[in-house]
């Protein structure tokens, strides 16, 4: 996982604390160990927080926090917030709850704590964290292209607001990647679904979802291959106008890679050329991107 310069602070401070604090977070520590039993779960009422100061328990967050134990970690943050909710350490336990949740994987807890900062400290400087920690848990969860994509939709519009809202943070450059990369990833999925019904010769199913990625997904890494798969899909069904167009833009965009060499090869063996023909959504599309005509 990536959590920025930010995430990379708090472990390395956490880190640098702990030979200060060992003495007093093992006093807390050793009443929590009594009442955990083998599994390593706090369970709310089997400690008695109410003894402890903000600052004990804030530190025993830290501590479970260094020793990889997020989910104690993110409960001790908690019960900061809920014993002293005025404290100053009150609004740091919230962005500590959702960074140690995010740690554990937890990501509706990590979403719902990122989430509450951000409504009631809007202005802090560590907002823009706070965003990208809820960004974060839309996006770790993406990685497979057969998954919902719903998951997607909502990690671009988290790192949008990151983008758009915090242009100036340490997180926006890498919310723009980010952004990039979960874009790319709904071009896959189109990408997918597309192959699936050409490869059953559902030639104008196929050609909606390669459709879909060289009008909407341009600039994403699969914009060559799904005009070749339109110049196959358009051939099949006679359609040589279209094929040559989706031949043209493929030769004037991406003329280096295999995508053009396979749909000029195609193309010869029928005598056809790779040029823009005909009035169709790809001769618009051919007028935009080679010739810049927009109106």
């Amino acid at each position: 996982m990536t959590f920025g310069r930010q995430g990379a602070k708090l472990r390395a401070t956490l880190a640098a604390k702990q030979a200060a604090k060992l003495s007093g977070a093992l006093f807390l520590a050793a009443a929590i160990a009594s009442c955990t039993g083998i599994t390593g779960k706090v369970e709310r009422g089997t400690v008695d927080y109410e003894n402890y100061t903000a600052q004990q328990i804030f530190e025993r967050g830290e501590f479970d926090l260094a020793a990889n134990k997020f989910s104690v970690a993110a409960q001790s943050f908690a019960e900061v917030e809920r014993l002293y909710p005025y404290s100053d350490l009150a609004k740091r336990a919230v962005i500590m709850q959702a960074f140690s949740h995010h740690l554990d994987q937890s990501y509706e807890e990590s979403r719902s704590a990122a989430q509450r900062y951000i409504d009631f400290y809007p202005t802090d400087e560590d907002a823009a964290y706070a965003q990208y920690l809820l960004a974060l848990s839309y996006y770790d969860q993406i990685d497979e292209v057969g998954r919902d994509q719903g998951l997607t939709f909502q990690a671009l519009q988290a790192l949008r607001r990151v983008i758009e809202v915090y242009p100036d943070s340490e997180y926006a450059r890498s919310a723009m990647l980010k952004f990039d990369l979960a874009f790319d990833h709904l071009a896959a999925k189109e990408m997918e679904v597309g192959r699936y019904y050409l490869k059953r010769d559902h030639f104008p199913a196929s050609i909606n979802r390669f459709r879909v990625v060289v009008q909407d997904f341009q600039t994403t890494s699969h914009t060559a291959e799904a005009l070749h798969r339109l110049v196959e899909a358009y051939l099949s069904l006679g359609l040589n106008d279209e094929a040559q167009t989706a031949g043209a833009i493929l030769g004037y965009n991406f003329r280096s890679t295999p995508w053009y060499e396979d749909s000029y090869k195609l193309l010869t063996r029928r005598g056809l050329k790779m040029e823009a023909r005909g009035d169709n959504w790809l001769a618009q599309v051919y007028r935009q991107m080679v010739k810049g005509e927009w109106l």
